[in-house]
């Protein structure tokens, strides 16, 4: 590239490249929230800081072959990153993180859903790219390659003031920054995505050590803080109401609550368990709340059978699987119960074949005991119709009493099904993601009625409780566009963001005859407590974060990983408190105060929660002497 025999500074021309396409993946394929005149500077500013910051290395390089090298590989490597984030963002509205790679392993059975991921528009993206090696390869000599000391020394430190600028500009805009490493968005936002994956990895190396270093002197503060506010002693009137029956729990994939007593296109989305909402024998809870993060179901699992919460970052199921736990299955199998789980997936997806053993499960029915073929599977595998037919035989063969989870497919992102097992329309909107999600939704709901059928018909429904949990969203914030024509809202506030992570939750007691609808503030933390209550088990003796959910004295509240919190009044979410009625943002003082100074709180169990894990606290702990 010559004007006129003036030789132009190839790394300057890459940060410019690259450091346009970047804020335009930000401001365009990223939602990122900006509130005011100064975050958009910051997020216009900070992809040419971090540009110019690595690109300006190459100034050092002395061999010119070497440099343009450096830049054409730099330049590569730093779109494959943000192409790879984008891709991942699409799914989960989050960005990745260290511990996320480590499920590298899961890749090779998502199949369809990250094709459909991608767009043909995203070839742009590595437009300049293309333009670097050009000009590296076949231009070389247009090019400055030498450069005076001082132009080195000079490049360095504009490139370290422009970051230390960057990094004052954030941390004046947003205090506390790197306090809110769970806050992936606000990272991004403010430093960038780069500098992000920096802090991310001293941030996985910190956690790392902590196994190392932990000695057990952080257990009593926990203890406390459980004894102190969790932990209240009292037993529900519901205490032993199903005591020595089967435990039946089915993990509803990607099942919201918008759906239950609602329509498409005139149709009944969910007529069977708008049937058991109504059913005598049925508790439903229509405030439940999904507290999961970037292991989803796996995380959902592991808050049911610990009542602790997931990470921040990655999935427990992956990063802590040799920890020592107080699992659900443990302590049932102290009890009498065979605990299994059933999910025609691979052993090794999210890591069960290591986890389940931690859990204390006796045994996993995984894809291997299933026959598969292409007219009983489609997306993630097999069908749920056949899985809940192909599943009764190994059920009927366990010893009573038993613990039984079983974990759907079909309704999981992209959504697919094959039009003869369609009983209801799409939704017609810009989403495909959402429009395809009924269909699934309607297809799950009828093979749970037909699993109901068949334990029915086997003489095991009698003397079992049927829980239905759905395990975490389906539909992301990315169609929040789509979501709100649906609802017919003008548009997705960050309440009603909140309010869509509930999930349903049935708990069905054939013959009990006194079921009704809760409208419990509850999550899936308080799953291990309640199962252990309604079976009357005591479990005094256990280190947890939730609360049985027919206890008259529980907790207020219910946190979700990233720190939001949902109380009977409040809504906390993005630093404001909203009405939980009305999802208006809370302005008289005292109501404000209220909800903010328990945010502390949220912190604090969150934290407490973490410490447990990254530490495995629980190898300190004798339970049966406590």
């Amino acid at each position: 590239m010559n004007i006129k025999g003036i030789k132009l500074p190839l790394y300057v021309v890459a940060t410019l490249l690259f450091g346009i396409k970047t804020y335009l993946v930000y401001r365009f394929l990223f939602t990122l929230e900006l509130e005011n005149t100064m975050q958009e500077f910051i997020l216009f500013v900070n992809p040419f800081v971090s540009a110019f910051l690595i690109f300006a290395i190459s100034v050092w390089i002395k061999r010119p072959e070497r440099q343009m090298k450096y830049l054409r590989y730099t330049i590569l490597l730093g779109t494959l990153i943000i192409y790879a984030n984008l891709v991942f963002y699409r799914s989960f509205s989050d960005f990745i993180t260290i511990p996320q790679l480590m499920q590298g392993g899961n890749m090779g059975d998502l199949g369809s859903s990250i094709l459909s991921l991608i767009k043909i528009y995203d070839i742009l993206l590595f437009v300049d790219v293309v333009v670097i090696w050009y000009l590296s390869k076949k231009h070389q000599e247009r090019v400055v390659t030498n450069y005076p000391r001082g132009g080195k020394v000079c490049a360095l430190a504009l490139s370290l003031a422009l970051m230390v600028g960057n990094f004052f500009l954030a941390e004046m805009e947003r205090p506390q920054l790197f306090t809110r490493a769970f806050d992936r968005e606000y990272l991004v936002k403010y430093i960038g995505l780069f500098n992000y994956h920096v802090y991310d990895i001293v941030l996985h190396s910190k956690v790392k050590s902590q196994h190392v270093f932990a000695d057990g002197s952080e257990l009593p503060a926990i203890e406390d803080y459980v004894d102190s506010v969790i932990a209240t002693g009292d037993k529900s009137e519901l205490f032993g109401v199903a005591e020595g029956k089967n435990v039946i729990l089915i993990s509803a994939e990607s099942l919201q609550s918008f759906v239950i007593n609602n329509t498409v296109n005139g149709q009944e989305i969910t007529p069977f368990l708008n049937s058991l909402v109504d059913d005598e024998d049925t508790y439903y809870f229509e405030n439940f709340y999904h507290q999961t993060e970037q292991g989803k179901t796996s995380d959902s699992e592991f808050l049911t059978e610990n009542s602790l919460y997931p990470l921040p970052r990655g999935a427990v199921f992956y990063t802590h699987s040799q920890n020592e736990y107080k699992g659900l299955p443990e302590i049932l199998g102290n009890e009498g119960y065979y605990s299994t789980v059933f999910h025609a997936n691979n052993d090794s997806f999210y890591n069960r074949d290591q986890m389940y053993p931690s859990l204390g499960y006796d045994y996993f029915y995984d894809v291997e005991a299933y026959e598969v073929n292409d007219n009983n599977s489609i997306g993630w595998g097999l069908k749920d119709k056949p899985f809940f037919e192909q599943s009764m035989k190994y059920l009927n063969t366990l010893e009573e009493p038993f613990y039984a989870k079983f974990i759907t497919l079909t309704n999981h992102f992209p959504f697919e099904l094959d039009e003869m097992d369609k009983s209801i329309d799409r939704y017609d909107s810009n989403s495909n993601t959402l429009n395809n999600y009924f269909p699934t939704v309607r297809y799950m709901d009828e093979s749970i009625e037909e699993f109901f059928q068949l334990l029915k018909d086997s003489g095991v429904y009698e003397d079992s409780i049927i829980i239905i949990m759905g395990d975490h969203y389906g539909i992301s914030s990315n169609h929040n566009k789509a979501m709100s024509m649906y609802l017919e809202k003008e548009e997705i506030t960050p309440y009603d963001h909140v309010q869509l992570q509930r999930v349903p939750l049935f708990i069905h007691i054939p013959g009990h005859g006194k079921g009704e609808v809760k409208s419990t503030i509850a999550g899936q933390i308080d799953m291990k407590p309640t199962i252990l209550s309604l079976l009357g088990i005591e479990h005094k003796n256990d280190i947890y974060f939730g609360n049985d959910m027919f206890a008259e004295d529980r907790k207020e509240y219910i946190a979700l990983r990233n720190g939001d919190f949902i109380t009977k009044d409040y809504v906390y979410t993005n630093d404001s408190c909203y009405d939980f009625s009305s999802g208006d943002i809370i302005e008289e003082e005292s109501a404000t105060k209220a909800c903010m100074a328990l945010n502390e709180t949220i912190k604090k169990e969150l934290n407490y929660s973490d410490d447990i894990i990254y530490g495995d606290l629980f190898r300190f702990v004798n339970f049966d002497d406590k």
